[in-house]
């Protein structure tokens, strides 16, 4: 933490109460439109200069108990895993076990591709590896060169909570599935390249992704209620649940799905705070600064779509003139939002338990309402 932020923050939030107030009142009002009865919500956090300066839930983390959302609930948070799967490899690579030069194929035995495909390509999305729908076209129909597999039930397999595999089953399916173009051409997202990637720390260190994340992260950051969830009969305490909207209102929308690397990450706002504090005082690692200079630095020159470049499960760009790190997530029942400004030290945290809100635009509004209380 900058001296330069912390006195800000303290300007704002501890000289000037009102100022804070009047902070943390438009963050309550950008939430306004979701009614705390009936409704899912969000768990929201803003991190300023090392301090959690609001955290609140807004609506329900369980419509069947009536039991609101406050801000301490653990929520999926879809892709936002991803950095943590990409951390892991690089504390690996940091441990001296493998290379991120090595190809893929070194570790996990997979289809021969006809030519490498590094550990480094496959954290920055531009491995040509195929996504989902390479293992089912689904809705859209067969994809010529995909595996299309079929459900027990007949017709495609359907990726989400009407059909099942195991960690192991959908591990033998991603191993045949092909590259959908070259390495090194182009940035193209692939979760099941993240995947294969959580099954690369599995094989190499001899501990589940799971496991290994927590020995080598989790655990020594006091992260206590953050993990992969990879067992779909587990308990998971002071969970939010998650929903989507009906006709009739709300339905439950929770996947049986639980493999992880592209997502299945469990957390909630106080240790995605204590996570954002490690970017500025970094202690993993054989050498904490230079492990988190390598975390930040892209893995290739080639932008993502939205012209950010991507590094190690971060989009990394500008917006409105100041640098911006951030990542969306999205599955059933989950949608969230990850953005950090490194530069003036503030980051929001918004983990919905509903599919129809987008913590995007919640996020840049919250960022609005901070910028504006500075000027």
């Amino acid at each position: 933490m900058t001296l330069r932020s912390f006195l800000s923050v303290l300007l704002i939030f501890f000289a000037c109460g009102t100022q804070a107030d009047d902070f943390n009142n438009r963050v309550d009002a950008i939430f306004a439109d979701i009614d705390r009865d009936v409704d899912p919500g969000c768990s929201v956090g803003v991190v300023a200069a090392g301090q959690l300066i609001h955290q609140a839930g807004y609506g329900l983390a369980n419509l069947e108990l009536g039991v609101p959302l406050d801000g301490s609930h653990l929520h999926r948070i879809g892709s936002v895993s991803k950095q943590f799967t990409a951390f892991s490899v690089l504390l690996l690579a940091d441990e001296g076990k493998i290379n991120l030069d090595d190809d893929i194929r070194k570790h996990p035995e997979l289809l021969d591709y006809g030519v490498p495909v590094s550990i480094n390509s496959i954290l920055g999305h531009i491995g040509g590896m195929a996504d989902y729908d390479y293992i089912s076209g689904g809705d859209a129909g067969e994809v010529e060169g995909g595996l299309n597999i079929e459900s027990a039930a007949g017709g495609p397999f359907r990726i989400g909570n009407e059909d099942y595999l195991t960690i192991a089953e959908f591990y033998d399916v991603v191993k045949r599935a092909p590259l959908r173009h070259p390495p090194n051409e182009k940035y193209e997202y692939s979760n099941l390249g993240y995947f294969l990637l959580s099954m690369l720390v599995e094989e190499v260190s001899g501990e589940t992704l799971r496991q290994y994340a927590h020995r080598r992260i989790f655990q020594p950051l006091g992260m206590g209620n953050t993990f992969f969830s990879d067992e779909p009969s587990e308990i998971v305490r002071n969970r939010a649940s998650g929903y989507r909207p009906s006709d009739e209102g709300y339905v439950t929308d929770m996947t049986n799905l639980f493999w992880v690397g592209d997502g299945g990450l469990h957390t909630n706002v106080e240790d995605l705070a204590i996570w954002d504090q490690h970017f500025y005082n970094p202690r993993l690692g054989s050498n904490p600064e230079e492990l988190m200079a390598q975390f930040l630095t892209p893995n290739s020159v080639f932008p993502s779509g939205d012209g950010t470049l991507y590094a190690n499960g971060q989009n990394i760009g500008e917006l409105d003139g100041r640098k911006r790190i951030a990542h969306g997530g999205g599955w059933l029942g989950v949608t969230t939002y990850y953005s950090r400004y490194p530069d003036d030290e503030v980051s929001t945290i918004i983990l919905c338990n509903d599919v129809s809100l987008s913590p995007y635009n919640f996020s840049r509004a919250i960022e609005q309402a901070w910028f504006d209380s500075r000027e």
